[in-house]
């Protein structure tokens, strides 16, 4: 054999066995990536919901409520309501010089609210230094009601019971007075009465003027 032959000859072995040999060495399969293991997550923590509270609302304010005016105050002239009749009074005649005269509360027998303890003091400044009278001091008057359980205030109200007080108190008249009418205009009207009898020895009226 020529070296030419036996040259191509060796070549040809060469890539024979290069071959076996490439297929004998197969790369390995490829192994398919695990998945990474999850990581635990932390409890997650429910934040609690706080209820809203309602609004309340404040107060309404209201603009400044115009004052409120005052009740009239009725003033009364009972002074010049009472002298002249006190003056008629006195000169009634079958009255003996000296008695003993009980003033009684002015009793309000109008329509509406007035001041009765003026118009007493009126009657009672009417007949200071009378000659004919002598008056039951308020003093006696408080303790003769307070003996028959009358009520300080008490205006007595009725004739029967002024006449028990005047009994109680020795006195031999009593003036009985009134405020009729309407209360812006009142009339004053007086009796004075025997205690024994309870006999009317005189009466009277005026109109009461408002100051």
């Amino acid at each position: 054999m020529s070296k030419l032959s036996r040259y191509a000859f060796i070549t040809a072995v060469a890539i024979f066995l290069s071959g076996c040999v490439a297929q004998r060495e197969k790369p390995a399969p490829v192994e398919e990536a695990k998945p990474t293991p999850e990581q635990p997550q932390p409890p997650t923590t429910t934040v609690p919901t706080v209820p809203t509270m309602p609004v309340q609302p404040g107060p309404i304010e209201h603009g400044e409520q115009p004052a409120q005016p005052a009740p009239r105050v009725r003033h009364y002239d009972w002074n010049g309501a009472a002298q002249p009749l006190v003056g008629q009074m006195l000169q009634a005649g079958g009255v003996n010089a000296g008695s003993i005269l009980l003033v009684d509360s002015v009793n309000n027998r109008t329509n509406g609210s007035l001041n009765p303890t003026e118009a007493t003091t009126a009657l009672r400044n009417a007949l200071g230094g009378n000659s004919k009278f002598t008056l039951v001091s308020p003093q006696q008057l408080a303790v003769a009601k307070q003996q028959l359980g009358i009520s300080a205030q008490d205006s007595l109200g009725s004739r029967n019971k002024a006449m028990g007080l005047a009994r109680t108190v020795g006195a031999q008249y009593v003036l009985y007075s009134s405020a009729t009418g309407n209360v812006n205009a009142p009339t004053l009207q007086m009796q004075l009465m025997l205690v024994q009898t309870g006999e009317i020895i005189w009466s009277g009226k005026g109109a009461v003027q408002q100051q």
